[in-house]
C-alpha cells in the first residue's frame, strides 16, 4: 500500500549491503588478475540498467498509453498483462502497475534494499538502491522530485509506494501532449526508465532523447 509523505520508516543502510562489498572486492581481484576486462563488465551491466530493461517497460506504457484494454487489464492484473507481452521472469512475478493523473503523482522506493522489477525496468539504478534515496523518498518525495528536476503544483497529490519482495511496482506515467498522431514505437520513444519509477516525466515530441 502507498506510503504518506510524512512517515519516516526509520532504515539506516549503508549505500552498498555486505553481499554487494563482497562482490565489488570480488570483481576488483579478478580483474587485476586479468580474468574479467572492467569495461566489458561495466557494458554488460549498462545495456541491462539503461537499455533492455527500460525498453521493456516503454513498450508496455506505449500500449496501455495506445490501447484502452490494455491499458484496463494493466491496472487490473500487471503480472498477467505485462508477461502477454514477454516480459516476465525473476523478479517481477508480482507487479502492480500505479497510474499518474492530474491529481495524483505516483513514485517507487524500497526502503529496505533495492527491490525493482527487472523484466520491465533492467538493474535498478545506483541511486534507487542509495540510502539517501530510500529515507527521503518517503519523508521529502517532493524534494526529492525536485532534486530530480521534477516540480508538480502544489496541489497534486504524491503517493510513494514502498516496493518489497512481495510486490513491485511500475508507474504509468501521464500520456504526453501533443503525441495523438503517435504510433506505439514512437510513443516508447518518449517514456524514459524514471517516468517508470516517478523520480521523472516522459519526453515532449520533439524532444531530444
Amino acid at each position: 500500500m502507498a506510503t504518506h509523505e510524512h512517515h519516516d520508516h526509520g532504515h539506516d543502510h549503508s549505500e552498498l549491503d555486505a553481499t554487494e562489498l563482497r562482490v565489488r572486492a570480488l570483481q576488483t581481484l579478478l580483474a587485476q588478475k586479468g580474468y574479467i576486462d572492467p569495461a566489458a563488465l561495466d557494458a554488460i551491466v549498462d545495456t541491462y540498467q539503461t537499455r533492455v530493461g527500460p525498453r521493456n517497460g516503454a513498450r508496455v506504457v506505449a500500449r496501455a498509453w495506445s490501447e484502452p484494454a490494455f491499458r484496463d487489464w494493466l491496472m487490473r492484473d500487471a503480472t498477467a498483462a505485462v508477461a502477454s507481452l514477454g516480459y516476465a521472469g525473476r523478479q517481477g512475478e508480482h507487479l502492480v502497475a500505479v497510474a499518474n493523473t492530474d491529481a495524483v503523482h505516483n513514485m517507487v522506493v524500497c526502503t529496505l534494499c533495492s527491490c525493482y522489477p527487472w523484466p520491465v525496468l533492467g538493474l535498478p539504478p545506483v541511486w534507487y538502491k542509495s540510502a539517501p534515496y530510500r529515507s527521503r523518498a518517503v519523508r521529502d518525495p517532493r524534494g526529492v522530485l525536485a532534486d530530480f528536476g521534477v516540480t508538480l503544483p502544489a496541489e497534486r497529490e504524491i503517493r510513494v509506494w514502498d516496493s518489497t519482495a512481495e510486490v513491485r511496482y511500475l508507474v504509468l506515467p501521464q500520456r504526453p501532449a501533443g503525441t495523438e498522431g503517435l504510433d506505439q514505437d514512437q510513443l516508447a520513444a518518449l517514456v524514459t526508465r524514471d517516468s517508470m519509477i516517478g523520480t521523472g516525466l516522459p519526453r515532449s515530441p520533439g524532444a531530444a532523447p
